[in-house]
């Protein structure tokens, strides 16, 4: 195939939707039949994580593209932006030594490319969305870039790859548009989405069968963990109409890669892709969900000799089926099959620790929810959907109901949040983990909950306290950002958000 992104669009449009899509169906019902088959069982229950960056200059802060060089480094991958990059993790048990072999390829591998960015004047930055544009340019330009041949859009700074440019030029285009307290945009390419960045664990199943349990509980701790983990309240201040306090300080969400992506990435005349999704009843209902999602951007695929190129279509079709929480059904082999839960809401975190904290948390919710039977499952999929997007608008002011491990109806947040991550302790410790590690793995997110400070919040605060001593809104943002780069500098390996400072202020 030809490595020329017009050839490759040109040749994605010519695959037929209903050819594409009749492929699928057959695939999903491979899918579903190795399911009954127990081929997507386990022995035991694995933990692994998807971790995104974005890369700046050094000196100022400013967003910069990455030299495609990085994605020779073991473990990482490229991005929808140019700036960005992905660092996977291999497959490790859920134990306190997979949660450690997790933490310490972490380390291995983003410590791997330091001489290599060290080089380049380039820092790769571990948070939910970055504020400081690029050097040479307007931040729009950069996001909106692009040329158009052919009747094709091509994003300028998008890296290059079918199902990235794709959106942008498919008979089925997505929303394109961004329309927040503030800050209205309108794109004709995916760009805008590359604001942010993400981590993203991943909980094995046992049992595929089990997953309807498992799913139904993902979806219900998705808002206590998601107001513990905000981390973009802000927008560069170049995309504000206008900069004003209140809009940026109170009118804002707490975590805008939310409604970004839902409004970025949702087709504007069809279902939406984007979404908190609905409880399922079965496993083969989930590959069902699959299966009927609106395609976006077919693709001819040639299948090879793995297990899973049996249904290649459909893992191709997976990779735009963007629920906040979703199935992965997937594995080489069929002795390697698996069955598994992404946690996709949460965004990238100040330090590996606090990183490493949420896959522990997520895991150990999966677990201990599962194991005691929570009474949180009765909490209804409207209500669990309503705390979702309050939790992403509030953080940890945000109003949630909840029903404890005892059984009692609550709408202390603080209750909630605290009955996750103690009934996550408990799975955590079901998996062999002792009680004081058990903790220890989730100390930076009670620290959190005590001090009631998330990295939005300090955010907002490090804003507020520069406009107190007399900064604009663009230095103040720009001002906190650098803060943040250089706090993370000197923790990103060893220490964790719980141990910063409050912001300085200052011009």
């Amino acid at each position: 195939m030809s490595d020329d992104p017009v050839d490759r669009l040109r040749d994605s449009q010519a695959v037929s939707f209903e050819e594409f899509d009749r492929r699928v169906r057959e695939e999903g019902a491979f899918v579903a039949d190795h399911i009954e088959r127990g081929s997507f069982d386990n022995p035991q229950s694995t933990v692994g994580l998807e971790y995104e960056f974005y890369a700046v200059d050094e000196e100022s802060g400013c967003i910069r593209r990455i030299h495609r060089s990085l994605l020779g480094f073991h473990g990482f991958e490229k991005e929808l932006g140019l700036h960005n990059a992905e660092l996977t993790t291999g497959v490790h048990a859920c134990n306190d030594a997979g949660l450690r072999a997790v933490a310490a390829e972490l380390a291995g591998k983003l410590s791997a490319t330091e001489g290599w960015a060290a080089e380049r004047g380039v820092r790769l930055v571990s948070d939910g969305m970055w504020t400081i544009g690029p050097a040479e340019g307007s931040t729009e330009a950069y996001l909106l870039e692009a040329t158009h041949e052919e009747g094709l859009t091509l994003a300028i700074n998008v890296s290059n790859a079918v199902r990235y440019h794709g959106f942008a030029s498919s008979e089925r285009p997505v929303g394109a548009s961004i329309d927040l307290p503030g800050v209205t945009l309108d794109a004709d390419n995916p760009g805008p989405v590359s604001l942010t960045t993400s981590i993203q664990p991943h909980f094995q199943l046992r049992r595929a069968a089990e997953l309807p349990a498992y799913f139904g509980y993902a979806l219900r701790v998705a808002a206590p963990l998601l107001a513990l983990g905000v981390n973009s309240p802000l927008f560069p201040p170049a995309l504000y109409d206008d900069l004003d306090r209140e809009t940026v300080l109170t009118d804002g969400w707490a975590e805008h890669r939310i409604p970004v992506y839902e409004q970025m990435m949702n087709p504007p005349d069809g279902p939406r892709k984007v979404r908190f999704p609905a409880d399922v009843d079965s496993a083969t209902e989930a590959v069902e969900r699959m299966v009927q999602d609106r395609t976006l951007v077919p693709a001819r695929i040639e299948s090879g000799e793995r297990f899973d190129d049996a249904f290649v279509h459909l893992r191709h079709k997976h990779g735009s089926y963007w629920r906040w929480v979703r199935p992965v059904f997937d594995g080489a082999s069929e002795t390697a099959a698996n069955a598994r839960i992404e946690f996709r809401p949460l965004p990238g975190q100040p330090t590996l620790r606090d990183t490493v904290a949420f896959l522990a948390a997520f895991a150990g919710a999966m677990s201990g929810f599962a194991a005691a039977d929570h009474p949180v499952r009765e909490l209804s999929w409207e209500r669990a959907r309503e705390n979702f997007y309050a939790a992403a608008r509030e953080g940890l002011a945000a109003d949630l109901r909840w029903i404890t491990a005892e059984g009692e109806r609550t709408d202390d947040s603080r209750r909630c949040v605290e009955d996750t991550l103690d009934t996550a302790v408990e799975g955590l410790q079901a998996q062999g983990i002792a009680p004081e590690r058990a903790t220890e793995w989730l100390e930076p997110l009670y620290d959190r909950l005590r001090r009631g400070r998330t990295p939005a919040a300090w955010k907002r605060s490090g804003v507020a306290a520069r406009l107190d001593e007399g900064a604009s809104l663009a230095e103040a943002i720009h001002g906190t950002q650098r803060e943040y780069i250089a706090l993370q500098r000197g923790t990103l390996y060893d220490g964790s958000f719980a141990d910063w400072p409050a912001p300085e202020g200052g011009r």
